[in-house]
């Protein structure tokens, strides 16, 4: 499946392009170029700068989606052609992905406003999720 996407996509399917997909497939989440790398190292010997241009050729390609969060890092994950919302924790980077979408009706007023067809958007929340604010409480008290 991979090695024929890659090839949709007029790309070499190579051992680190597959291992790298994979990744983003079993976690299911966006990860960064130093997480991937960190979980393809057992696996495959890789060096950072070729895990960061083979993950923008991926996001070039449409493979991947690029996502630049407010830590300053870029986040990769699989481009599904529809939309993406987050919930992020600030404490211990949890990502919990938000399924109900409520900007259906900006989508399309936007759309037919600009002209622009839409194909996916991306919306992310910071904050702090139940887990980590339980422990600052506790924290707080004692």
């Amino acid at each position: 499946m991979l090695q024929n996407l890659l090839k949709d996509a007029d790309l070499k399917s190579t051992r680190k392009r597959c291992l790298l997909l994979s990744i983003l497939q079993e976690e299911d989440r966006p990860m960064t170029a130093a997480e991937l790398l960190q979980k393809a190292k057992p696996i495959q010997r890789m060096n950072p700068s070729t895990v960061y241009r083979t993950l923008n050729a991926l996001a070039q390609k449409g493979i991947l989606t690029k996502t630049i969060r407010k830590d300053g890092k870029a986040y990769f994950a699989w481009e599904t052609h529809h939309h993406h919302h987050r919930l992020i924790c600030k404490i211990c980077q949890r990502v919990i992905p938000v399924d109900s979408c409520p900007l259906k009706e900006l989508e399309d007023d936007l759309e037919q406003k600009t002209g622009f067809h839409i194909t996916g958007h991306t919306l992310e929340f910071s904050g702090i999720c139940p887990q980590c604010r339980k422990k600052q409480m506790q924290s707080t008290k004692g």
